[in-house]
């Protein structure tokens, strides 16, 4: 998808405070017991199928989860019509804020409104004190797996990874061998994607540990959330999430250079107006205060980044990068991109400058890695993973290979390197003829493969023409690695809004809701 902003007046004030209606304490705890409330008056709910899922509001037809009571309760107090004119205020909301997008290759080119569900996911105190333990566990031994590889290399001594997995890894830089990297952080901004099984187990899916993106549509759908709802906010005790961008800002100053002082120069990188992702570029910069620019905006000097300005050149301290690493340096990685700074790497090299998300990240996210993070976990910190993740398959493994091959309509085959759904076969789903193209994929670049179970993904009540329907859901919560890790309560829930998809992503047709996380 390609987001576009066009009024910046209204994404400075997108992300603001917690207004009075979120702080409002609810007239009884959200996860009381009691009874389940009488079935709404509207008739909204009436028919909706639990399904063979999990669904994250019923537990059982007619019977929502304590935490969803309250919520229940409001819904059940709406009229049709009533729930109608707040969809069209959201909307309008998203509209006249600018938060559209187009979906790549869409001929037409046609920008819609980024599509949002007014029914918002919520989460307990306590099952997010669980998630939120397992995503630092997972993160922290992923930053130690990220300076091990590129130092001493235990890991792939002591034979707990194959070698070759990470030297054929697409993401896996040699630059980077022997490179120290400030305070010893490589991943400071991780997206991690959690989905929940049959069972309501959350389950991580994949992390994001490049350039995550979509955390401003999480600022941006609770803004909208509380202009168009505020009545939702009166009963409920959400924890906020406005303060995301400043403590964003405050992981990047972390790791500036000493000589940077206490007021440390940050810009973001963006590669222009017409990456797909350009419109979170433009809002979080702005919510940080500071400098969007792209590579022709900066200049290596006697080993030092600087900004060009009407008043000369400006030192730059960090760079929160939104370009690859194929583009970041043209003297070290592809010298025809014209997206990045001539020099960069070398004065990465040398110290003088942050760069975040670090160089070489992209190994930790390959999907073929992925499999091997519980071993990873277990490695560096000597724990059981706190999260599970979903069974995989390497498709490199002549093994595993000849087993996905075998139960190709029965799997999700990934590619390991791709995101937004795309490189993705849905075996269930899938034609002949698509699985055909699939197989003849795996056997010419098996590295390039892996495979897993479908998955039965958790549903949650949707709006969808005038009434409430089961539609399947992720979520993504993101995870600031700084001095001490920072996550924000929830997340980014997407939900596939085609009936029967398991796909989430916008690019293919999802949409996303607010999430909230209830205090205790």
């Amino acid at each position: 998808m390609a987001a576009r902003r066009k009024a910046t007046g209204q994404a400075q004030a997108a992300a603001g405070g917690a207004s009075p209606a979120q702080a409002a304490p609810a007239a009884e705890g959200p996860e009381a017991g009691g009874g389940p409330p009488a079935p709404p008056a509207t008739g909204l709910f009436d028919g909706y199928d639990v399904g063979d899922f999990f669904d994250e509001f019923f537990e059982a037809p007619g019977r929502p989860r304590p935490h969803y009571r309250l919520l229940f309760d409001v819904l059940g107090s709406m009229t049709r019509d009533e729930l109608d004119g707040h969809k069209r205020a959201a909307d309008a909301a998203f509209m006249g804020a600018g938060i559209t997008f187009a979906v790549y290759g869409d001929a037409r080119a046609v920008e819609r409104i980024f599509p949002f569900d007014p029914v918002p996911r919520v989460l307990s105190a306590r099952e997010w004190e669980t998630i939120e333990r397992g995503l630092v566990q997972r993160v922290t031994a992923l930053n130690l797996f990220l300076h091990d590889i590129y130092h001493e290399q235990k890991i792939l001594r002591d034979r707990v990874i194959p070698r070759p997995l990470i030297y054929g890894a697409r993401f896996f830089r040699r630059e980077m061998l022997g490179m120290d990297v400030p305070r010893g952080t490589y991943i400071h901004i991780v997206g991690t994607d959690l989905v929940r099984d049959r069972d309501g187990r959350y389950m991580v899916l994949e992390d994001n540990l490049r350039s995550p993106s979509g955390v401003s549509y999480v600022l941006e759908n609770r803004q909208i959330m509380m202009q168009t709802f505020p009545r939702l906010f009166a009963e409920h005790r959400v924890r906020p999430v406005h303060h995301y961008c400043q403590e964003l800002l405050e992981t990047l100053k972390h790791v500036a250079p000493a000589e940077a002082g206490s007021d440390p120069t940050v810009v973001l990188l963006t590669p222009g107006l017409y990456n797909s992702a350009y419109f979170e570029h433009t809002f979080l910069a702005q919510q940080m205060g500071i400098e969007l620019v792209e590579g022709s905006d900066l200049v290596v000097q006697d080993l030092r980044v600087f900004m060009k300005t009407i008043d000369g050149l400006k030192p730059i301290d960090v760079i929160y990068r939104r370009v690859d690493d194929d583009f970041i340096d043209p003297l070290t990685f592809r010298p025809d991109s014209l997206l990045g700074v001539p020099g960069l790497i070398n004065v990465f090299r040398a110290g003088n400058v942050a760069i975040a998300n670090a160089i070489g990240t992209g190994v930790a996210d390959d999907k073929a890695i992925y499999a091997y993070v519980p071993e990873i976990i277990r490695y560096y910190l000597k724990e059981d993973p706190i999260l599970e993740q979903v069974p995989t398959w390497l498709c490199e493994d002549p093994k595993q290979r000849q087993h996905v091959l075998d139960r190709l309509p029965e799997l999700v085959v990934k590619a390991t390197n791709e995101s937004g759904g795309y490189g993705m076969t849905i075996g269930p789903h899938a034609t002949r003829e698509e699985l055909e193209k699939t197989r003849e994929r795996i056997v010419a670049d098996p590295r390039n493969h892996i495979a897993q179970p479908t998955l039965a993904l958790s549903r949650h009540p949707t709006y969808v023409d005038g009434t409430f329907a089961g539609r399947h859901v992720d979520l993504r919560p993101y995870i600031l690695f700084g001095e001490n890790p920072t996550i924000v309560p929830g997340g980014l829930t997407r939900v596939a809004l085609r009936a029967g998809s398991l796909v989430v992503n916008s690019s293919q047709g999802g949409g996303s809701k607010d999430t909230w996380v209830l205090a205790e």
